[in-house]
């Protein structure tokens, strides 16, 4: 007999009208928007660096990465603070959201397969599609696809430089 009601739990956050999700496995903390600080000469999608625990996270803003507009952050804004896991290299991020919405669980029977939906969106980074109701559509991330390893590559060596 198959189960058909696995469950996976998902946080999910908006930028702009669009709503996404990530695997609440590499969610490790929300954070109150804090003051970050600006590295010279990093990817434009770098928003800096900042302290958590003694130990320098770097922080991507979500909006450039995904090829949004940028915008002013609000009450809302946060940081998710993230653990990947890329070509066997653990590292934690700093994800900057317009808002987080809910933590929701999903039955994997649910989950569409991403359509091609061209380069703004990259659906290398969709792992798929959950129809949340008649108007929300929640895209389902691969965190460790949205960064690659090159971008990790960047992230270490500015650690590196700045520690």
């Amino acid at each position: 007999m198959t189960n058909n009601n696995k469950k996976n739990s998902y946080l999910s956050f908006s930028l702009g009208k669009e709503v996404f999700g990530l695997n609440i496995s590499n969610v490790l903390k929300i954070l109150e928007m804090k003051p970050i600080t600006k590295v010279p000469e990093s990817p434009d999608y770098m928003r800096g660096i900042m302290n958590l625990e003694g130990k320098v996270l770097p922080i991507v803003n979500a909006r450039k990465k995904f090829g949004f507009d940028d915008i002013k952050d609000t009450k809302q804004t946060c940081i998710l603070v993230l653990k990947l896991f890329i070509e066997n290299i653990e590292s934690d991020i700093g994800l900057v959201v317009d808002r987080v919405i809910e933590l929701i669980e999903i039955n994997f029977e649910k989950i569409k397969a991403p359509p091609s939906i061209g380069g703004k969106y990259k659906s290398k980074f969709i792992n798929g599609l959950y129809k949340k109701n008649d108007d929300c559509f929640i895209m389902l991330l691969d965190i460790n696809k949205l960064m690659s390893s090159d971008d990790i590559f960047t992230i270490d060596s500015q650690e590196e430089t700045i520690v």
